[in-house]
This record gives C-alpha cells, structure tokens and sequence, in this order.
C-alpha cells in the first residue's frame, strides 16, 4: 500500500519496546523535513469588503489567491513517541501532545518543545499492553478563561477515567493534585478502551467508549456505557449532568449514552453538526460513519454487523442500524485511525477534507462528506507518515499527525513559486 517517499522525513524512533512502554522525555522540534505528494484540483477565491453606507468614497480590497497547490507535505513538528492525542484551545498558538505515558508536553508558539511537561500523571496512568495510557485531552471552550481541560486515561486497575484538570491563575503549567475524576468505567479486559474526547457546538462533551474487548457482547446493549459514545454536561451537576437530550433520558438505555453498536472507536471528531466516527474492525472491515449531531440514538451495529456485512448473527438482517460512510477491507489495511476535517487556512483548497488514516499500512486518504455520502475519495499515495495514532490540530485549524514511532507531524501545503 505504501508509496515510495520523493522526500524522506526524518523521524527519531524512541528505544521503547511493549516490555518497556514509558516513552522518551520531549526534544527540541527538529528541523523541518517533507514529502510530498499530487494535489486535487485547485480553486481560488475572492473576497472585497464593501464601504459602510455613510461613506462616500469607495475603497476596495481583493485578497489575492494562493500559488497553485502542486501537493502535500509533512513537517516534523516535534520528535516525542507514542503521542495518543494531539489538541490546543481556539486560537492559541501552543500545542498540546498528550504522550502514552502520561505526560502532556507544549510546542511553543515559535516552534520549541518546552522543557517541562504541561502536565505528568504517570503515577497514576497504567500504559501496559497497547492499548492502554493516556488516550485522549480536549480543552474546555472557555479554557481561556477557566483554565480547565479533560483527559482520559488507564488507571492501574486497568479501569478508564474521564478526569478534569485546571490550570490556576497565571500558571502556565496544570497542577496534577486539582484533577477531578467525573467518571470512572471497569473494564473487563485491558483492550477496546476508545477514549476520545471532543466538545460538540451544543457546549457538550463527547465521549468515545469502547467495548472492552468482551467478545462483541456489549456492543448492542445501550444500557451499558461501554461501545458507546457518551454525551456528558460537564457544566452541570457534579461529577456531570445528562443533557435533557440525550436519546435514552426517558429509558431504553443508559440516559448517558448518544449512540451505540461500536467496537473501539479509535478516533472521532466532531465538525459543525457531524461527528465523524471511525471504528476498529476485527476480521474484515474497517470503517468511518459520519452522523448528523441530531441523530442520537443511532445504533452502528457492532456485533450485529462489521461495518456494512453482517458479524456471525442472525439479527443482522432484522436490527436497524447505520451503514458505514467508509469502509476498506482488511486487505489495505488492518486497523484504522480515525482522523478529522480540515478547517484551517494554509490550505483553502482543502477546507472541509476529512483525513484518515491505518495504523497498519501508514497510508493518508481523505474524503468530503456532502449530501449524505462521502466524496472526493483520495489516498495520498506519497505521504508516508509511518505508523498514524492519531491526528488533532493546533488552535488554528492546521492537522498534525502523532505517529508510533515518534514523530509529530504537520501537514503543510507544497505550492507553485510565484
């Protein structure tokens, strides 16, 4: 599946093996290295502002389209291993990388890994097996002003947290002893924990839950939290609040839940009124469904189903459930890794691309959702990040990618000279 790299990046793979899994202390970012690859068809635009009403001389504007955009490149960003998560608050020119381990590090607005971890847990976090440790970070959208964020991490009883942390005052660092556990769920095996956190425009936090590697039994039970996605109130009641929404409030399942039928969702993200979920296969099928923010309740079918064909069950045919937006076999891949739409400004061509990616194969493909289906299919054949964990975005829009091995890449546009 992979391509041959025009440009090599060069990545600093850490001495860490599954026996030893505390991953290797935060570099300086290293110089700025790309690959590239073809572009889709450009498209520019214009704008001009208009002069208020009471003016009477005319004064306008044309911002000039970009260069051609000839490709895609990867930049490395920051050489840290095993980075599960990838996030920064609106606007703010930091980024934050939530390691395995469980320490959360800082690239500087001028492009430095701070020295100092912006938060460490490890004494708290259980990063065994492969699918353990610290799993997710999201930021409140008022982080400006109350300073707060959420992790989802394993704790030594192998058990997930959804926790709170803050940052007081004029800190620039979290203090590890103001964590607030708001939920904690038992897990009945040490795989399938999902763990993605995201705040949705309604002001609520979501969050993906796995099934707990039970062997497909949970998956079609909305009464238990696990193969869900939640959808919490942390402004609420404490530890949280049910949102009057939610689709199980009067019964029929657990009022936390939103939707239900997944596997382990290893990566969602929510854009505008979607939220895309992208779901770990087991023997066949991986894939990526894109519901609306109205659709609660929607059952993604796991057990029933592995993606759009049926799972060794005779309710598949009878049970209602929602088909993938995207799937691949097993074929081009082995586990995917979900990834988000790109809504930054480097690149305007793009805006309103999902990219994903598998974790297996090291491929980058991109979809647009309109009109219900994906469209715009892509593989962007020569970027070769390696082995993807996740994608996130700085406070600007721009994707980054955190790869197993060790490199944080930014995905960056290659255009023509003018």
């Amino acid at each position: 599946m992979r391509s041959p790299l025009l440009l090599v990046i060069v990545l600093v793979v850490a001495g860490c093996s599954e026996a030893d899994p505390v991953a290797s202390s935060a570099a300086t970012a290293a110089p700025a290295t790309t690959t590239s690859t073809s572009a889709p068809t450009t498209t520019t635009t214009s704008t001009t502002s208009t002069p208020a009403p009471t003016t009477t001389t005319s004064t306008t504007t044309t911002t000039q389209p970009p260069p051609e955009l000839l490709g895609l490149s990867l930049e490395v960003a920051a050489e840290i291993d095993r980075v599960l998560a990838i996030a920064a608050p609106q606007g703010d020119g930091r980024v934050f990388l939530a390691q395995r381990a469980g320490t959360i590090h800082i690239i500087e607005a001028d492009g430095l890994v701070r020295d100092e971890p912006f938060l460490d847990i490890t004494d708290r976090v259980r990063a065994g097996g492969i699918e353990q440790g610290l799993l997710s970070l999201t930021f409140h959208p008022e982080y400006a002003a109350n300073g707060r964020f959420f992790v989802y991490y394993t704790d030594a009883n192998d058990d997930t947290v959804l926790a709170e942390f803050s940052v007081t005052g004029s800190a620039s660092l979290a203090d590890p002893g103001s964590e607030r556990q708001i939920l904690v769920l038992e897990q009945p095996t040490e795989r399938h924990n999902g763990g993605m956190l995201e705040f949705g425009p309604d002001g609520f936090l979501y969050v993906a839950v796995g099934d707990g590697g039970d062997g497909g039994h949970n998956g079609q039970k909305p009464d238990t939290l696990l193969g869900t996605i939640l959808r919490l109130d942390v402004d609420g009641e404490t530890p949280y609040a049910v949102p009057a929404g939610n689709p199980f409030v009067a019964g029929g399942g657990a009022p936390e839940v939103w939707a239900y039928g997944l596997r382990n969702p290893w990566r969602v993200s929510i854009d505008e009124d979607h939220i895309y979920i992208a779901d770990v296969g087991q023997s066949d099928l991986e894939e990526v469904t894109v519901l609306p923010l109205a659709a609660g309740g929607a059952n993604l079918g796991w057990a029933y189903r592995e993606g759009s064909a049926c799972f060794n069950s005779p309710e598949c045919e009878e049970t209602d459930t929602v088909l993938p937006t995207v799937e691949y076999p097993h074929g081009e891949g082995c586990s995917i890794t979900g990834g988000l739409v790109y809504r930054g400004e480097a690149i305007p061509e793009l805006r309103g691309t999902y990219f994903y990616s598998d974790w297996c194969q090291g491929w980058v493909r991109s979809f647009r959702f309109a009109g219900g289906v994906a469209t715009d299919q892509q593989e962007w054949s020569d970027l070769d990040p390696g082995q993807v964990n996740t994608f996130g975005t700085d406070g600007m829009g721009e994707i980054y990618i955190g790869t197993w091995g060790g490199g944080v890449l930014k995905l960056v546009p290659v255009r023509a000279e003018e």
